[in-house]
């Protein structure tokens, strides 16, 4: 599978996340459109646009099916979520997850709860052999 291009903007995501709640039968921007209007006031040309580039860059799938257009995440919500956070990794932290974890040290974001799921899975880590 290739890759979408580059990041997500927080409107973008915000599509996204209609377009991986809407399943596998995919949605028409119209459809998109009103969800996001629902939450927030936004033009329809707004959304369109959007959901085009998201298309030309690889983020979503274009379907035509008896004259009506409906659009399928090309990665999964898990996939976008590895990529997006990689990608935030290398820009922020120069690649470096331990100068994440000590920037929220420092930030007091790390909750208790927070930090032994982060040593279980760092435990799941060493035990894979990664």
């Amino acid at each position: 599978m290739k890759q979408p291009k580059g990041s997500l903007t927080a409107h973008q995501y915000e599509i996204m996340q209609v377009v991986w709640d809407a399943g596998p039968e995919g949605v028409a921007s119209t459809a998109i459109w009103e969800t996001i209007c629902a939450r927030r006031s936004v033009t329809r040309t707004t959304v369109v646009n959007q959901v085009e580039r998201l298309q030309k860059r690889g983020w979503l799938v274009r379907r035509e099916e008896a004259g009506l257009i409906r659009y399928t995440a090309a990665v999964s919500r898990p996939q976008a979520a590895q990529l997006l956070a990689g990608e935030f990794l290398d820009d922020f932290f120069g690649g470096s997850a331990s100068e994440l974890v000590a920037s929220l040290q420092g930030s007091r974001r790390l909750k208790e709860t927070e930090v032994r799921r982060l040593r279980a899975l760092l435990d799941k880590t060493r035990i894979r052999g990664e």
